[in-house]
């Protein structure tokens, strides 16, 4: 498929994007393609599709990311969103354009020998779409011994291929704190407990978890992300919620955050006469990449001509791609999207854009990178 093709494809799964478990119209699009070029395919919460080359019994993954997100796109371009409040903002609409490039290309000129899961994979977005399809007994079905996943990179030259063995992405966990005072009238403080204040003197404490209570340069972010209270003009609050969220690049600081964060919020509240209860759940843990893996996809990328960067420093962000990782060795990488206009804007920018000339680069990389993982000439890989 040359690049009028990828774009034309890329910019229609652009135009229908859908949210996280309601990717109907995408699955069905991508089923139809991976039908059309011979695939064996299975759709569930997300698509499967299945290409089986030569006579070896090796099998890979291939993963692309396919939900949107709840974004009012404000792009002028003439395949701007058709779904009000949905947007692909981050890209997933090349990615999987990507991904069905290679299979049709390994399906018309397989050069490889064994069989290619092409992974195609709801709601990353809330870290839940990898544990879904895992749940559901994906890799039980179709076992695998190696899993990767590309993600474009805003900012970052055309192309350009980036990655690290071990920690390439950091852990998210959300956490809610409830505080229960005692509302009051706003001339007479000292009748109540006023939430508001005991409230940001917590929210004052934590900055001291990644300050002053993790190693410097841990690479933790703690942030709070919503202050919610039941006070009125003259009312101050009885009742208080803070909401935020965490990142880590290892479970015992991810660990040792959430204990400190419920030793800090219970203190203080004790201090002040109130009750506190603190959740913490983890949606994406850390993503690792395998050093074999990680080894491949640099070579690949230099054999392809691509510009690389092979070790280069982890991800702020997280990646659902980290469930898969976890059970399967493998890679996650990153692809430059070039360095000017929309193609630079922030991922989840409301005019972020997927680059197309990037379209035909990931779609022969990923070739590359089978080739390289399922060698026909039967001898020892690298």
């Amino acid at each position: 498929m040359d690049q009028h093709h990828l774009t034309l494809l890329r910019r229609d799964f652009h135009r229908f994007p859908e949210l996280g478990f309601q990717e109907q119209r995408t699955k069905a699009k991508v089923a139809d393609f991976l039908r059309d070029q011979g695939l064996e395919v299975s759709v569930g919460c997300g698509v499967i599709g299945v290409l089986r080359a030569g006579n070896g019994n090796r099998a890979i993954g291939l993963r692309a990311d396919m939900d949107a997100l709840p974004i009012q796109e404000t792009s002028i371009h003439d395949y701007v969103s058709q779904a009000s409040g949905v947007m692909h903002a981050c890209g997933h609409d090349g990615h999987m354009t990507m991904l069905l490039g290679a299979a049709q290309a390994l399906a018309a000129d397989p050069g490889f020998d064994g069989t290619v899961l092409f992974i195609f994979q709801p709601n990353e977005e809330h870290g839940l779409g990898a544990r879904a399809m895992i749940d559901e007994g994906v890799l039980e079905r179709f076992p695998i011994e190696e899993i990767y996943a590309i993600h474009n990179l805003p900012g970052a030259p055309l192309g350009q291929v980036s990655t690290r063995p071990g920690l390439i992405c950091s852990s998210e966990s959300l956490f809610e704190i409830t505080i229960q005072g005692q509302g009051g009238h706003a001339s007479m403080p000292q009748a109540g407990r006023d939430a508001i204040t005991i409230g940001a003197e917590i929210v004052q404490a934590l900055q001291t978890i990644v300050a002053r209570k993790l190693a410097p340069g841990a690479g933790a972010v703690v942030s709070i992300t919503e202050f919610l209270t039941d006070g009125q003009r003259n009312v101050l609050p009885g009742h208080a919620t803070l909401k935020g969220d965490v990142r880590a690049r290892t479970p015992e600081d991810r660990e040792a955050i959430a204990a400190l964060m419920k030793q800090l919020a219970e203190g203080i509240a004790a201090a002040h006469g109130v009750s506190v209860k603190v959740q913490f759940r983890t949606e994406f843990i850390e993503t690792i990449n395998a050093p074999a893996p990680t080894e491949a996809v640099i070579r690949a990328a230099r054999q392809s001509g691509l510009e690389t960067i092979p070790n280069r420093e982890p991800m702020s962000f997280s990646e659902d791609f980290a469930h898969f990782s976890a059970a399967v060795p493998g890679c996650f990488l990153l692809l430059g999207n070039g360095v000017e206009g929309a193609h630079a804007k922030p991922l989840h920018a409301s005019d972020y854009d997927f680059n197309d000339p990037l379209l035909p680069i990931g779609t022969a990389f990923w070739t590359a990178l089978v080739r390289d993982r399922l060698q026909t000439n039967k001898g020892p890989r690298p």
